[in-house]
């Protein structure tokens, strides 16, 4: 299936339109879609808030009248269902629409090639593959909840040069320096939760909660906080319980369960067969709540076991130019041989201030879509 020039580049800004909606859309997908008539942009627009307004509707509602005979270019299959809002494929009909070029096919049942058929049956004509790849890293999340059942889970790690997280005291406040810092504030943004362990509640008692990201398009979403806490020791005066959204899960049930649920957090038990949480339990039980994506900020004990379970799909990694000598490591497990050591692919390394910003990846999001090119 070929594509022109002109194909591309209007996909590449339907794309760049999504991911300014990266940090609403959820537990829905943060959708681009830009109208062209003539060679001419008649209207564009992403996904707002679940609830909201969706690309293909935002678009239509800015071309007006001029969406009759044009070409929508989405980044993901227009929705043929009732949700919040009615089907967009619908709508794009009723719009007269000559044309429809969507990046991928939706992996949701509810969709599945439905809406681009309903297109074809009303006469749209429709194609489907355009830059394919990048559409599949951009929705990343929401095609691994589709697919697997579970959000797209990236490590987040902060280190020095001699890959330490910490001094042996447990002391970490900064490794990195206040750029860093910021970008951290984006990746929280985009997040539909954050994960950490009780180690880390208790000595650093942060929030995890996202402050004031610059450079995205944020309405005040906070991700859900989950706490892994096997036997139940996170202090009801955390700090993470002063703002709403937070999930304590545990192994094993104790008196302190009553004073967290009164001091505002959900607590559930998902025990393993260690005896410590379930892991991919919890996993599986973010993607129920709808979770796309989720970002782990942690020790290395948690880190360790979540790369050990092969439940990591990227590491974004700050690392500093500095060396702090002996002190806690990235992610602490144990391999047999050296010919079992994981080997994520290097993504991006680029400057963020005065330290390195890493990222790797350990799953390819094109195993995660049942699209068809």
């Amino acid at each position: 299936m070929s594509f022109s020039a002109a194909d591309h580049g209007h996909m590449q800004e339907a794309l760049r339109l999504a991911e300014r909606g990266q940090c609403l859309t959820s537990p829905n997908p943060s959708v681009g879609c830009v109208l062209v008539k003539g060679g001419v942009v008649v209207g564009s627009g992403h996904s707002q808030a679940a609830g909201g307004p969706h690309a293909e509707v935002m678009a239509l509602r800015q071309a007006g009248e001029a969406a009759r005979g044009a070409t929508a270019y989405v980044t993901l299959e227009p929705c043929s269902h009732h949700g919040r809002t009615p089907p967009c494929a619908d709508g794009l009909i009723a719009a007269g629409v000559a044309r429809v070029v969507a990046a991928l096919r939706d992996p949701n049942p509810l969709v599945a090639g439905q809406g681009l058929a309903r297109l074809a049956a009303a006469g749209v004509a429709v194609q489907s593959g355009l830059l394919r790849e990048q559409a599949l890293v951009h929705h990343r999340g929401f095609l691994s909840r589709m697919v697997r059942g579970r959000p797209w889970l990236r490590l987040k790690l902060a280190a020095s040069l001699d890959g330490r997280v910490a001094l042996e005291s447990g002391e970490s406040q900064w490794i990195t320096g206040p750029a860093a810092r910021a970008d951290v504030q984006r990746l929280r943004a985009r997040s539909c939760a954050m994960l950490t362990g009780v180690t880390t509640v208790l000595a650093d008692d942060a929030q995890l909660t996202v402050r004031e990201p610059h450079g995205v398009l944020w309405q005040g979403r906070q991700p859900m906080r989950v706490v892994l806490d096997s036997t139940l020791r996170t202090p009801a005066s955390a700090k993470l319980l002063h703002t709403p959204g937070v999930l304590i899960v545990g192994a094993f049930d104790n008196p302190n369960r009553a004073l967290l649920e009164a001091a505002g957090a959900e607590v559930i038990l998902l025990p393993g067969a260690d005896g410590r949480v379930d892991l991919a339990g919890v996993l599986a039980e973010l993607g129920r709540r709808g979770l796309n994506e989720a970002t782990v900020e942690a020790g290395g004990v948690l880190a360790g076991a979540l790369l050990a379970a092969g439940l990591i799909d990227e590491i974004v990694l700050y690392q500093a130019p500095v060396l702090i000598g002996r002190g806690k490591p990235l992610a602490d497990f144990t391999l047999a041989s050296l010919a079992d050591r994981i080997a994520p692919q290097l993504i991006e390394r680029r400057m963020v201030g005065a330290d390195q910003r890493i990222t790797l990846r350990m799953t390819d999001p094109a195993s995660l879509s049942g699209d068809v090119a």
